[in-house]
C-alpha cells in the first residue's frame, strides 16, 4: 500500500516562508512524479509544482514561479516544497500526490496517490 504523509504546514505572515515535506512509503510505489497541489475554500484543487524524482526535473505553475521550489531526497523517500514570499492568496490546504507519468503534468486527475493534506494560512 502506498502512503504519502505531508507535514510542515502552519500559519505565517505575508512575506514569510514555510517548508512542507511529503514522505512517500510503500513497497508497491512505482511513481516517477511527485507533485504539490493546493485547494482553497470554495475553489478547485490546482497543481502548483511537480518533480520527476528520477532526474530531479521540476515544473511550476506560473503563479508560484520564483517563490516556490521543489526538491527531493530519494534516500529518505521525501519530497520538499519550499515556499518563500508567501501571500494571503496562497492560503490553502496543500496536498502531495504521486503518479506514473510519461511527462510532467499538474492536473490533479492525473495523480492517483494522495496524502491527507496540510494547512497553510498566510495572514496579511
Amino acid at each position: 500500500q502506498v502512503q504519502l504523509v505531508e507535514s510542515g504546514g502552519g500559519s505565517v505572515q505575508a512575506g514569510g516562508s514555510l517548508t512542507l515535506s511529503c514522505a512517500v512509503s510503500g513497497d508497491t510505489f512505482r511513481g516517477n512524479y511527485v507533485g504539490w497541489f493546493r485547494q482553497a475554500p470554495g475553489k478547485e484543487r490546482e497543481g502548483v509544482i511537480t518533480i520527476d524524482i528520477t532526474d530531479g526535473a521540476t515544473f511550476y505553475a506560473d503563479s508560484v514561479k520564483g517563490r516556490f521550489t521543489i526538491s527531493r531526497d530519494n534516500s529518505k523517500n521525501t519530497v520538499y516544497l519550499r515556499m518563500n514570499n508567501l501571500k494571503p492568496e496562497d492560503t490553502a490546504m496543500f496536498y502531495c500526490a504521486a503518479a506514473v507519468l510519461r511527462g510532467w503534468r499538474l492536473n490533479p486527475a492525473d495523480y492517483n496517490y494522495w496524502g491527507q493534506g496540510t494547512q497553510v494560512t498566510v495572514s496579511s
